[in-house]
């Protein structure tokens, strides 16, 4: 009887119109030692799908009963001595622990931004102040070219996340671009309404090519994972922008874009036929990143998780992890570079998506915090024994082929800069600007040093911080893109706050909710509230160090 009494209050609370909707929660609350079990049981297949969207999602506080991390304050709300109460030193060494989490050798900085970081911090906002559209409230991905993807759109949002949080703007001006974008998004024309189009254009939202010509080209599983990732930490750190947040995502069909084993899928149109093509998405780096984006959403992405397959290549004396599926097979490039590790780190805390309670130097995705590690060592290595800085990340560059990969490792050779045509192009190769100052944010070390005192005064007061510095001595990446400077400002606010990711504080959430009288959900695969069974394993692999604490 409770659980028919337990439906319909489910079903009010979902936006149904049950005029009994009181009556039944009040009779629920006299009964509501019957349902505790049952949600206690750990299946909620057990449970009438009406039933699962108030049910609580599990996270590590809620299971371990451990606290909850709290948002730290703006910037300029900190009272003077709040750094001296922060202290980063693990209480054990380094290395793993049983729970596959880990620990660093290294340190983040941690501290209020000086002078020229605040200034940095400025200029780079000033990027999206010059080329953020007025009719639309979406951003430019480089300049003045009216394009962008929902990768870059979630650069324009960490930026604006960090503009606030350091100062540089208030809450009007946050909600006000917040607000707007996400309205456009909301009503943008979706790839064959499924998910977003790969390209969008900027003054009028329609979906264009790579040449910003109208058309369809399909929709990118990783675009969307890291616009996840973003939705979440708008929703989790502004709670009154929570509803607008949700409203986005409950127009969009998730059918296609995660399997019933957890991997990820993109979509394309075959050129001859015109019809829609999915295929496997994602390498060693980018996909785990991703697939944390869709399951801070309560997705199941086990697989796209996973390192495996992943190889090891010894470049100055560190083993570093590739993926290891056949570009001749998979028609993927198995580029590394720095950029997925740093996005993990800043926004995510090498952290896996149910936790939120562990301490800042514990990151219970191990794997992913060891493996940044080796991404870091290797570049200071290289700095040491060849004197060439190194922070290498896929950039822009002004004119052809304007665009580079420039790698770690990649198609088997090291330090390799390649087209996306897989031309080689070593004069493009480059100190990236994004990947300099993030690896400064995340590793306290002399080398970051070095690369802080070549980065942090390239730019132009006017269009924001450039894209880098040429390797081989031509000068500045003469380019401004969204990309880099939202990195940047996430990177200068890593400094001050910490992993930006903090805690959802709420009940219930519209996108667990919405749709439950309705067979919608089930047909747009939207996820029922994570439990503890749903999370992703921490995992720990033979080639890593073995050792526990």
């Amino acid at each position: 009887m409770a659980l028919a009494i337990f439906a319909v209050v489910t079903t009010s609370l979902a936006g149904a119109a049950y005029a009994v909707g009181q009556a039944a929660r009040a009779i629920f609350l006299a009964q509501e030692e019957e349902i505790v079990p049952i949600i206690a049981g750990g299946s909620l297949d057990e449970i009438p799908a009406l039933m699962r969207g108030n049910i609580a999602t599990q996270t590590t506080s809620v299971v371990l009963g451990e606290p909850q991390r709290v948002k730290p304050p703006r910037m300029c709300e900190m009272p003077d001595d709040y750094f001296d109460q922060i202290d980063l030193t693990p209480p054990r060494e380094p290395g793993y622990t049983v729970r596959s989490g880990y620990v660093r050798k290294f340190k983040p900085r941690r501290g209020f931004l000086n002078e020229r970081e605040m200034r940095a911090a400025r200029v780079a906002w000033r990027y999206f102040q010059n080329f953020t559209q007025e009719t639309t409230g979406l951003a430019n991905s480089v300049g003045n070219y009216p394009s962008t993807t929902m990768w870059d759109t979630a650069s324009y949002m960490a930026a604006t996340v960090a503009a606030y949080e350091l100062c540089i703007i208030e809450k009007p001006e946050l909600d006000k671009r917040i607000t707007q974008l996400l309205t456009t998004i909301r009503e943008l024309d979706l790839f064959r309404g499924e998910l977003p189009n790969k390209v969008y254009h900027t003054k009028t939202g329609a979906k264009v090519d790579y040449t910003n010509k109208p058309g369809e080209i399909g929709f990118s599983a990783l675009d969307i994972g890291r616009f996840l990732v973003w939705m979440r930490i708008i929703k989790n750190r502004y709670p009154h922008l929570g509803n607008t947040v949700d409203s986005v995502l409950l127009k969009w069909d998730f059918s296609n874009v995660i399997d019933e084993e957890g991997l990820m899928w993109g979509s394309y149109v075959d050129k001859e036929t015109g019809d829609t093509v999915y295929a496997q998405e994602g390498r060693l780096g980018y996909e785990e990143y991703a697939a944390k984006g869709f399951a801070l959403w309560g997705f199941k992405p086990r697989l796209a998780h996973r390192a495996e397959p992943f190889l090891t290549a010894s470049i100055f004396g560190v083993a570093i992890p590739y993926d290891g599926r056949d570009p001749r097979i998979f028609h993927s490039q198995n580029y590394v570079v720095t950029e997925s590790y740093l996005q993990d780190g800043l926004e995510l805390g090498f952290d896996l998506p149910h936790d939120d309670s562990s301490p800042e130097w514990l990151h219970s995705d191990g794997w992913r915090a060891e493996f940044a590690d080796r991404i870091y060592q290797v570049q200071e290595n290289r700095w040491r024994q060849t004197g060439f800085m190194t922070a290498r990340s896929e950039h822009n560059v002004k004119g052809p082929p304007y665009f580079t990969y420039d790698t770690i490792f990649s198609d088997g050779y090291p330090w390799n800069t390649v087209t996306p045509r897989g031309d080689y192009v070593p004069d493009h190769a480059a100190v990236a600007a994004k990947a300099a100052l993030g690896l400064w944010a995340l590793w306290d070390t002399e080398y970051t040093d070095v690369l802080y005192e070549a980065i942090i005064e390239l730019y132009d007061p006017e269009n924001g911080m450039y894209e880098g510095l040429y390797e081989r001595g031509q000068g500045r990446v003469e380019i401004f893109t969204a990309n880099n400077n939202g990195i940047i400002m996430t990177s200068l606010l890593h400094k001050v706050q910490g992993t930006i990711l903090t805690p959802y504080t709420g009940n219930t959430e519209v996108w667990y909710t919405a749709f439950r009288e309705q067979d919608t959900r089930e047909r747009r695969h939207y996820p029922d509230p994570p439990q503890e069974k749903d999370w992703l394993p921490a995992l720990r692999h033979s080639v890593q160090i073995e050792a526990s604490y």
